[in-house]
């Protein structure tokens, strides 16, 4: 008899296999032997240096492992490809954070030492959140891990940017940018935040040069008129039809602006003029370059004041010059008034400043090229395809057809620093190296321009950088294009879209065929989970608590949807993966003399293994369909049912009394390898879900391991990672055979529910009488051992309805068959009476007041919906449950 622990300790198994699997290679593609073997390749979406594991991570990761676990046992050449990205932004950051302490800043350093701070700072802190992918059991190839400064990736992104500069698509100029006063950076529209804020409009008046009256201007941002150099209306406006072409006086600052025709201008908005103010809007710098006006810029890279702004206000923080503006307008009799109003801010992602528009002198790429390919290959090959399609096809459509030029360069230190050079006269040399720039210009008098690229930039090259390009490689054309990208919805635009368009630029082919978009797992309230709130579940507690596995069960679950964290429901795997350990150990422990039986399920079969090699084979047919098509909510639904329900509550139990028989004999062999055959079958089918436990349970198997090892993986260490996936045997599912078991699992369990219902001790044996079941008989009778044993029957009679005793417990099967157990002697007929009239006055009660409830109107027409919906469902439990009671007491009568 194999020896196993009576309870199942998860970290034991995810201390002793995890570094068993990485250290023998088993996570590497090569693995596999087969030359021929199909390719299955993920690259994870790689987090940031500075990062640490969060529950985002958690379902993402969980779901690349689990079709990277089917793909591998499926035989396939399966790599996922790790990495990190080096976060531009957040990582310089947390290294000036670092040198304030020590009263330091980088400018102190010079750039130089600053990245050999970075480095140093990477070494020693960043990259935690790798160690954290390993406990998740995450089966990636360490051997190929990559990172986004890396010598080999740096080189892919100066090749990127040299080839996209000789086609025209990259260039430097002067327009109006996302700037952050904080990082002291440009943003892309990406990485702006648009949050709503209560604050003022304020409505000022701007006189007209040489005439009599006004005209009023609404605004958010009374210190940006300082920087107007226009008044705009809609041409449409009949209002101000004749004011077009006049000249106005801008107060303060006594400038004269023109009043300009646009149909830009919405005319419902404020009083239908609008302020256009081109060195510090976006909409405002377009009406700018259709007007030919000046751009004056007022608001600095610090969000103080310039001196264009005036004397007044140069060197002002932008807020304390708006409350200056007002004032001064106030003094001149020009403010007409000021209303509360709500209205859209825009705020730097990462640290939360509201960003300031500016014109600056930047690094752009020109996406209209890039955007239609990507948009043709949408339309004319379906690539990507998005699961689910809807809504998210046509949100990465939308965006790809409204796309602007992305601003590419950033004013940090720690990045890949643009490969453009300047000549002492100014000219610009875009080259992959130094000596290349020097050759180009004909002089090393060069100076490297001081910005870094956009972290975006070198993520977009991510599927293929990270496979040798620009040389090729054998990973790239072995592992180009990658099968599936698994993500987030908040990234298709910033990451998703430009990989799209960076792999049909490089590589003439799309990075990869699917995007599975995950659902957020959201708190117990329905909210985001985020560290401002404080409101996130750190996964490696969850893993202490419950272990890897149940929580990755319940990650899996989450699918597509949007779901509520729920520890219960993480409870509920971890009670799953007991009954597994449960159900092991009785097997194994009633293993003796499985070993010696060669074929366990040949010749001709009882109908309770008939049954389950059917459900086996089934479950193997819909659970591979299902991870084919990313639905991974109903694989776990229908991995659960088949080893709770098919497998421990109904085939241990029909086979129990053959594999616990006392006596050593041929039939409890039998039976015992078909059940050691079927748990194992099962433990292969769980293991991309749950790693660690089915490789525990699967080395204590008394089987020849080498034997189920899928073929390309011969001379592997014997591991459950490494053994073919169940695939269905058509053969060996049986209509037939799962009707007839049905029709007996339903049979026991009417009579076990009579037996709860009818308070009949558990130990007592009742007859049991069958009416219009002649279609069963032949299978009742050959499973008549079963259910005698499991509905504790003391016989089982075929008779005609007419014959069943008027005291008798009813029940009707699906098939139409009817059930008796005559109930005289079993119980004391008063005293279940007496208990039935008590339930009877209790729900009777309970239904008259959710009737009074429901058929209140003033209720109905305030309460939630759900609340409604709530009542009336147990009204109608309810009303079944008296409906029952009503039976019981006619058959007690």
């Amino acid at each position: 008899m194999i020896e196993i622990p009576k309870t199942y300790d998860p970290k034991e198994a995810e201390q002793n296999h995890y570094a068993r699997w990485e250290e023998r290679g088993h996570f590497a593609p090569e693995i596999n032997k087969d030359p021929h073997a199909p390719v299955f390749t993920i690259v994870i979406p790689p987090p940031n240096v500075t990062g640490s594991l969060h529950m985002g991570h958690a379902l993402q990761h969980t779901m690349m492992d689990v079709l990277t676990r089917h793909k591998r046992m499926a035989g396939f050449r399966a790599l996922w490809l790790p990495g990190m990205d080096h976060a531009g932004i957040s990582t310089q950051l947390m290294v000036t954070r670092q040198l304030k302490k020590e009263g330091l800043t980088r400018h102190d350093l010079g750039r130089q030492k600053f990245e050999e701070r970075v480095w140093s700072w990477k070494q020693e802190y960043g990259g935690q959140i790798l160690k954290q992918i390993r406990r998740e059991g995450a089966s990636v190839d360490w051997s190929r891990e990559r990172f986004t400064m890396d010598e080999s990736l740096s080189r892919a992104v100066r090749e990127a940017f040299v080839r996209l500069y000789d086609d025209g698509m990259i260039y430097r100029g002067n327009r109006i940018v996302n700037w952050c006063p904080n990082d002291q950076t440009v943003l892309s529209d990406l990485e702006v935040l648009r949050e709503p804020q209560k604050g003022k409009l304020y409505y000022l008046r701007y006189p007209i040069k040489n005439g009599i009256g006004s005209i009023t201007v609404a605004t958010t941002r009374p210190e940006t008129m300082l920087g107007d150099t226009a008044v705009a209306v809609n041409p449409k406006d009949e209002r101000y039809r004749e004011m077009i072409g006049q000249t106005l006086i801008l107060p303060i600052v006594n400038r004269e602006i023109p009043i300009v025709a646009d149909d830009f201008v919405e005319s419902e908005f404020g009083t239908g003029a609008v302020k256009v103010t081109p060195a510090h809007d976006p909409d405002d710098y377009d009406m700018g370059l259709r007007h030919n006006l000046e751009q004056i810029a007022v608001i600095d890279q610090f969000a103080r004041m310039t001196e264009a702004a005036g004397a007044d206000f140069a060197g002002l923080d932008r807020y304390k010059a708006r409350d200056l503006v007002v004032e001064k307008f106030e003094g001149l009799g020009l403010l007409e008034k000021a209303v509360d109003y709500e209205f859209a801010i825009s705020k730097c992602e990462r640290c939360k400043t509201v960003i300031e528009p500016l014109t600056s002198t930047q690094w752009f790429c020109r996406m209209d090229k890039l955007r239609d390919v990507a948009l043709a290959k949408l339309r004319e090959d379906g690539k990507p395809r998005f699961v689910p399609q809807v809504p998210y096809e046509k949100v990465y459509s939308d965006w790809l057809e409204n796309l602007r030029d992305w601003t590419i360069s950033r004013q940090l230190w720690w990045g890949h620093q643009i490969p453009a050079w300047y000549t002492n006269d100014g000219q610009i040399i875009v080259a992959r190296s130094f000596e290349e720039a020097k050759k180009k210009a004909g002089t090393a008098e060069l100076t490297q321009d001081q910005d870094v690229l956009d972290t975006w930039f070198s993520s977009a090259l991510w599927p293929f950088s990270t496979l040798g390009w620009p040389d090729e490689t054998a990973d790239l054309k072995t592992f180009y294009p990658t099968s599936v990208l698994v993500t987030a919805r908040d990234i298709i635009f910033l990451w998703v879209s430009r990989m799209m368009m960076t792999g049909l630029k490089f590589m003439g082919r799309e990075p990869f065929a699917d995007v599975y978009v995950t659902g957020t797992v959201l708190d117990k309230h329905g909210q985001r989970m985020s560290k401002t709130k404080g409101n996130g579940i750190d996964p490696l507690e969850v893993f202490e608590k419950y272990g890897v596995d149940a929580t990755r069960l319940t990650l899996a679950s989450v699918g597509s949807t949007d779901t509520r964290w729920s520890e219960r429901q993480v409870e509920s795997y971890r009670n799953f993966a007991n009954k597994i350990w449960n159900a092991a150990r009785f097997c194994l422990m009633n293993s003796d003399g499985a070993e010696s039986v060669a074929d366990s399920f040949s010749g001709d079969l009882p109908l309770h293994d008939r049954w389950i090699l059917s459900r086996l084979n089934r479950t193997a047919r819909e659970v591979n369909a299902q991870l084919e098509q990313y639905d991974f909510h109903g694989v776990v639904q229908t991995l659960y049912h088949f080893f709770w329900d098919d497998f421990c509550d109904w085939y241990i139990e029909l086979s129990k009394a053959t594999v616990t028989a006392e006596t050593d004999s041929p039939q409890r062999s039998i039976a015992r390898a078909r059940l050691i055959s079927v748990l194992e079958q099962s433990l292969r089918l769980l293991h991309p879900f749950m790693p660690y436990l089915t490789e525990e349970l699967w080395q204590k198997l008394p089987v020849e391991h080498a034997r189920l090892l899928h073929r390309a993986y011969a001379g592997a260490e014997p591991t459950i990672m490494l053994a073919s996936y169940p695939q269905c045997d058509d053969a060996l599912v049986s209509e037939s055979a799962e009707a007839e078991m049905q029709s007996v699992i339903d049979l026991v369990s009417r009579v076990r529910n009579i037996r709860s219902e009818m308070n009949i001790k558990p130990g007592e044996r009742v007859p049991l009488l069958v009416a219009k079941g002649d279609g069963l008989r032949e299978t009742f009778e050959s499973s008549r051992n079963q259910i005698e044993r499991l509905a504790r029957t003391s016989k089982l009679l075929f008779v005609e309805r007419a014959e069943f005793p008027k005291a008798s417990a009813l029940e009707v099967l699906e098939t139409g068959a009817e059930l008796a157990i005559p109930l005289e002697g079993l119980i004391d007929f008063a005293q279940e009476r007496a208990r039935r009239e008590r339930q009877r006055i209790k729900l009777t009660d309970e239904l008259t007041r959710l009737s009074a409830q429901l058929n209140r109107a003033e209720f109905l027409d305030h309460a939630p919906a759900e609340k409604v919906v709530e009542l009336k469902k147990r009204r109608d439990e309810v009303d079944l449950q008296l409906a029952t009671i009503d039976t019981q007491l006619e058959a007690l009568s």
